[in-house]
């Protein structure tokens, strides 16, 4: 029977003991290399595969056998962050070129500053994206940023022979992860996260707030969750669900932001009856972590990022395509046009019923 694949496999490389992966970014980034990662694993079984990523990721990753081990990225401008610490830089790539790598896949972007630096380092082979003024790797794949992203990593590791074994982004939780997440969810609970990098793809709080208390009213518990730069956001979701309930209800929905590492939010993703958050790091890992979820995705976002399956997964779109300030078009997004300089939402026309809606669903389901 013929190997589903998103295109044409490529021949793989011989003799290839350690691979490379360059992957920087956030949580979702690494997330939608997921399948690409898995694949690579299935079909070079004998090879070390090191991610070339951020402490993040090692947290996340650490003893789920995803990788055997997490290289931490230094400062590269395009890379990771605007600017380059040189000292550090050439130490990396020394580090990385005395493991005579066999095969560098760069799964980070359009090549401009990931393709040099996967050239540095070294490996008989390399295989990747490319923008038309990307330098070229052995063998690249054309780079369009309208390409759904877990899709567009699977094709890089075709380049190398590797086909699909997931498509969909699969994490493991260990047993511990759940039981602690349990004893602090206290019940069944709908999980909240109501942050994202980009503050265009924030969903209103008094909106979030509303479902939550929607939730409540339906006899149900809601717990926010969010890193330490979303504090604020969480509290003031709690709060407009806590100005809709009456006094013996509001315990029903509280915070848990800025209180959880990586390994203890994945367990609360995990144990969550559905998670409800913006397209977002959070979001992406409940996915993969096997959990209902109920995304709100600026319009453009879900070719790059929707999950693909609506058994247990339900999307909002958000139909702003222009600046609400000052009208620009904001459907070339990423490096194919500068942005402008306000932040608005642009999923702000998504109406509380609908996701309350699907919430619903999902539980009932």
């Amino acid at each position: 029977m013929p190997q589903p694949v998103v295109a044409p496999l490529d021949a793989r490389f011989p003799d290839v003991r350690r691979i490379a992966v360059l992957r920087g970014g956030g949580i979702g980034d690494l997330v939608f290399a997921l399948p690409a990662i898995a694949a690579l694993r299935a079909a070079y079984p004998a090879a070390s595969i090191a991610l070339l990523g951020s402490e993040a990721h090692a947290a996340l990753l650490a003893g789920r056998g995803v990788v055997d081990e997490v290289v931490e990225l230094p400062r590269i401008a395009g890379v990771r962050g605007d600017t380059t610490d040189e000292p550090a830089a050439e130490a990396f790539v020394a580090a990385l070129r005395d493991r005579r790598l066999d095969l560098a896949v760069q799964l980070h972007g359009g090549g401009r500053n990931a393709n040099p630096l996967l050239l540095r380092l070294g490996a008989r082979h390399t295989v990747g994206t490319g923008t038309p003024d990307a330098a070229p790797l052995e063998r690249t794949l054309h780079y369009d940023f309208f390409q759904h992203e877990v899709l567009r990593w699977l094709e890089v590791a075709g380049l190398a022979g590797a086909a699909p074994v997931d498509l969909e982004p699969v994490l493991p939780v260990a047993a511990a992860e759940r039981a602690t997440a349990r004893a602090l969810l206290g019940g069944p609970a709908v999980v909240v996260h109501p942050g994202a990098t980009d503050p265009r793809r924030h969903w209103p709080v008094e909106r979030f707030g509303a479902v939550a208390a929607a939730v409540v009213r339906d006899g149900g518990q809601v717990v926010v969750v969010g890193d330490a730069s979303e504090v604020a956001v969480a509290r003031q979701v709690v709060a407009a669900a806590h100005a809709e309930l009456l006094p013996e209800e509001q315990a029903r929905v509280r915070s848990l932001a800025g209180r959880l590492d990586l390994p203890g939010l994945v367990g609360v993703l995990a144990e969550a009856s559905v998670v409800i958050a913006n397209d977002s790091g959070p979001r992406h890992l409940a996915q993969a972590v096997g959990a209902r979820t109920v995304g709100i995705f600026v319009f453009g976002n879900t070719i790059n990022a929707m999950p693909f399956g609506r058994a247990r997964h339900r999307i909002r779109l958000g139909r702003i395509t222009r600046c609400p300030i000052c009208g620009r078009d904001a459907t070339q997004v990423g490096w194919t046009a500068e942005r402008c300089e306000h932040d608005p939402s642009y999923v702000s026309d998504v109406p509380v019923e609908d996701v309350l809606q699907d919430v619903r669903a999902l539980l009932g389901g």
